[in-house]
């Protein structure tokens, strides 16, 4: 059975292209499970307020091939996470909720991209 060189070039490249697009949609679907997983984190661990419409507006959407953890109050995410100061002088101290689940959702995307190309 004699293979040309053609062949085996073409071959190659199949699978690497099946092997390429198995890993994406697995990367794709790592990425939707943590988007979702931080939008709910961050509704538990958000402060909340008299209507509660903070801790309730965040959501994990899809932006072309990004997925996106947003707040519909988003004008007081930075008030929130970096403190701001006070009309009549001083400063609300911050409560920082933002930075620890964004660090747990980068650590465990990570963790998922190297599970998934490993396979």
């Amino acid at each position: 059975m004699a293979t040309n060189i053609n062949d085996l070039a073409a071959e190659i490249n199949r699978t690497l292209g099946n092997y390429a697009h198995g890993v994406g949609e697995d990367i794709e679907k790592v990425a939707e499970k943590i988007a979702k997983k931080g939008a709910q984190q961050l509704k538990a661990r958000s402060p909340v307020g008299a209507r509660h419409r903070y801790a309730k507006g965040w959501r994990a959407k899809k932006i072309g091939k990004q997925w996106v953890v947003h707040n519909t109050e988003y004008q007081l995410t930075h008030l929130l996470e970096k403190g701001h100061a006070k009309v009549g002088g001083g400063r609300v101290p911050a409560k920082v909720h933002i930075a620890p689940v964004e660090e747990e959702m980068i650590t465990e995307f990570i963790q998922g991209v190297e599970g998934a190309i490993r396979g």
